[in-house]
């Protein structure tokens, strides 16, 4: 479990987040929705350490994460951000076989490859492993940041906006291999997205942050209502049931299509 207590975040004097009091449950995938500059990925950043914390506490699995060692924390949570960068040639494997540095510290073995083959395969990028990351296109690349991140093989795996640049067919796909990995492998994601309808189709539970705290947290079908939503997003979005699951219909306006 990931535990989050009163924790506030200042940018420039900005405040971004105010008073997160959460615990983010173990296994399965929990989605952080809400408007731009609400501060979701301000709170994946804090959590994975890459910037400090200013005020409260957060702890994986018990362990405080400003006091953990950095390769303690590397084997037991990974993060992929927005603004990745990397060389641009390197190629798909070498960029994978970089999550498994925390692991075997510049000496990879047959488990370190292992992984890496795995990764490839989860995100079906193996007929590209030898491509050169310019030559990709933006999906691509993007599935290939995410095989870094799963040959990283940690428990939690926080993922900031994940479906950016993949056509519907290939977010689709990464969703349903984020879902298998998460209840067949027992994995922990934390993911932001902005289609909500993703959300409601594969988290298990999800958190919306409105101004920088949390306006509301519960199961797809507790949070993806017309009152919640609007709430949330300050937008009045018809919502109907579709195989089994909130559909959120915000690309028009609710008395449109009556």
């Amino acid at each position: 479990m990931i535990e989050i207590c009163n924790v506030s975040h200042e940018i420039q004097g900005a405040k971004i987040l105010s008073g997160i009091d959460l615990r983010l449950p173990k296994g399965g995938i929990t989605a952080l929705i809400g408007p731009n500059g609400a501060g979701k990925s301000t709170l994946l950043s804090l959590i994975a350490r890459l910037e400090k914390l200013q005020g409260g506490t957060i702890r994986v699995d018990g362990a405080d994460v400003s006091q953990t060692a950095t390769a303690e924390l590397a084997r037991k949570l990974s993060i992929l951000r927005q603004d990745t960068q990397v060389a641009a040639r390197l190629t798909v494997a070498d960029l994978v076989g970089f999550g498994r540095y925390p692991h075997h510290k510049g000496r990879p073995g047959p488990e370190d490859h292992a992984q890496v083959e795995q990764a490839l395969a989860t995100m079906a990028l193996t007929g590209l492993r030898d491509r050169f990351l310019d030559a990709l296109s933006g999906g691509q690349r993007q599935r290939a940041f995410v095989a870094m991140v799963l040959a990283q093989d940690t428990d939690y795996v926080l993922l900031d906006e994940p479906l950016n640049n993949l056509d519907m067919k290939h977010a689709r796909e990464m969703m349903q291999q984020l879902r298998r990995a998460a209840h067949e492998l027992g994995k922990s994601f934390v993911v932001v997205i902005h289609d909500i309808n993703f959300a409601a189709a594969y988290a298990d539970h999800i958190v919306a942050l409105k101004d920088g705290a949390v306006q509301a947290q519960g199961r797809p079908d507790e949070i993806v209502t017309r009152a919640s939503l609007r709430e949330i997003f300050d937008l009045d979005i018809e919502v109907e049931t579709v195989a089994g699951h909130p559909f959120a219909l915000h690309q028009i306006t609710p008395s449109s299509h009556r």
